[in-house]
């Protein structure tokens, strides 16, 4: 099972654009990005149609909005890992902020767990929009005013101004102030969108360099599983570290007891040649 996989697995390889296409095809949805998936919502249906009847559906919220409503879903994909006996730590703090790199390889480690489901075979009797429906979706709608009372409070408020200077000039007053947070707003927003700009940047190039780091552990993991030197201690020390599962931290422990052996196999050797 999927639940522990090595960090050199490859199921950490598949692409962003590979893992969209997945969601999107398996739930009949149009994400754009990764980090619209960090709601949990996704998740529960993804292991809805691996389990089905396992998923409370109805507690699954398609619409949130706040981290709060992210934590719940995750709450419930918690318990459904329980009730599956999944050992897998779902790193919820980390997920609610949106973050690329964090949600897509959750979503990595989740297709590796769907595939291995009866082989990876969609269920062609799953309907995922009406599951969806079956979630807890709610519109969030701010509070609406009378068309014909605002009409009505505009009239009062204009005759009151033709009738009252103080009132002209407090609306004067008013007006200004409205334009220069207006300004303010307009400047906050640019400096926000820049940022997010500049953050994009940044996480692009922390990928890039991720990936350059996987493809030289993905060398060394192929020259190792070549039949001249897989059974070599060597070879067996590097792929005991190369395979562990997540914080296990006994793997380096292990692959310095094998070198060592090695070394005192062959000053053991060269004792005896003298």
């Amino acid at each position: 099972m999927a639940a522990n996989i090595g960090i050199m697995d490859s199921a950490y390889f598949v692409g962003r654009n590979e893992i969209l296409g997945w969601i999107n095809d398996r739930l009949q949805l149009n994400l754009s990005r990764i980090e619209e998936a960090a709601s949990g919502a996704v998740q529960c249906q993804m292991m809805d149609m691996a389990h089905p009847g396992v998923v409370p559906m109805h507690k699954v919220n398609f619409d949130g909005k706040t981290e709060y409503d992210f934590i719940q879903n995750y709450k419930v994909l918690q318990d459904v890992f329980s009730k599956l006996k999944i050992d897998k730590h779902i790193e919820v703090n980390r997920l609610v902020k949106a973050r690329p790199l964090d949600n897509l390889e959750f979503l990595q480690w989740l297709k590796r767990y769907c595939d291995s489901i009866n082989g990876g075979l969609m269920n062609e009797n799953y309907n995922p929009v009406e599951r969806r429906t079956r979630g807890g979706n709610r519109s969030i709608r701010g509070p609406q005013k009378n068309s014909k009372s605002l009409q009505t409070n505009n009239s009062v408020n204009s005759g009151s101004c033709d009738e009252d200077p103080v009132v002209l000039r407090r609306t004067t007053s008013t007006g200004t102030k409205n334009m220069k947070l207006g300004a303010n707003t307009s400047l906050e927003i640019q400096a926000l969108t820049k940022e997010n700009t500049d953050l994009k940047l940044s996480v692009d190039l922390l990928e890039k360099e991720r990936d350059f780091y996987f493809g030289k552990l993905r060398d060394v993991e192929v020259l190792c599983q070549t039949p001249e030197l897989e059974k070599l201690p060597m070879a067996m020390a590097i792929k005991k570290i190369l395979y562990a599962a997540d914080e296990n931290e006994d793997a380096l422990a292990e692959a310095q007891e094998i070198v060592s052996e090695l070394v005192n196999a062959e000053e053991t050797g060269l004792s005896d040649d003298n």
